[in-house]
């Protein structure tokens, strides 16, 4: 009877040794860290952290030029564009009142008509310029009247009483030096002077900014306020 064979048994490698690999794989290959199941969701959760921290500065971002646009808007809006528009209308409406002092000296040339009716009546002394002979005067000799013909001479002075009227028309020249000193009060309305279409020009120029400025709300629950109902900002 023959005895079977023992089993034949492959000898165990020695100590500190890597096994032997089989023929065609690479020895020591390293695991991959993240496996292709994996790689998907660790993205979105990179780019939902990286989203919430972009969203939180852009907020930040905002709030911070909110508060300068409302400085800005009281700054350029409030003191600026409508401080020149209301100047410019109180410009538009103004007066030049004021007080002109005039010394100065006019001369007067000139020619007046004189023309007026003279009203004598008095008594005065004539002289006869030449021999005046009277004819068939009476003349009165030892209380009798005697006609005769009289001659008064060059020289003669003669008493008379005058009533009558003389009309007077005479132009008469006239030269004269006038001081002149005067007070003369001024009130000029400017929206009666040329300077009137400049400033309604301005005012037309700046108009539209402050409309613009006007429409722009002054704080964030004013701003908020137009876009949500009245009962809410109530």
């Amino acid at each position: 009877m023959t005895t079977p064979a023992p089993p034949f048994h492959e000898p165990a490698p020695p100590p500190n040794e890597a096994p032997l690999q089989p023929e065609g794989t690479v020895s020591n290959q390293k695991q991959p860290i993240l496996r292709t199941g994996e790689l998907k969701p660790a993205f979105w959760t990179i780019a939902g952290a990286l989203s919430l921290a972009v969203n939180v500065i852009l907020i930040a971002v905002v709030l911070i030029l909110g508060s300068q646009i409302f400085k800005i808007k009281a700054m350029l809006g409030d003191q600026l564009i409508n401080g020149l528009y209301d100047n410019f209308v109180k410009m538009d409406q103004a007066h030049i009142i004021s007080t002109i002092k005039v010394n100065d000296t006019i001369w007067v040339k000139d020619s007046i008509p004189v023309v007026f009716p003279l009203h004598l009546k008095q008594e005065t002394t004539v002289v006869l310029t030449r021999d005046t002979p009277i004819r068939r005067a009476t003349v009165f000799l030892n209380g009798a009247a005697v006609p005769t013909d009289l001659v008064l001479r060059q020289g003669t002075k003669l008493d008379i009483y005058l009533d009558l009227t003389v009309p007077v028309s005479q132009t008469i020249p006239v030269e004269l030096k006038v001081p002149v000193s005067l007070n003369v009060p001024v009130d000029i309305a400017l929206a009666e002077t040329e300077l009137h279409t400049p400033f309604v020009g301005l005012q037309q120029v700046v108009e539209p900014y402050k409309n613009l400025f006007d429409q722009l709300p002054d704080s964030w629950g004013e701003m908020f306020c137009e876009a949500l109902p009245d009962a809410l900002c109530k």
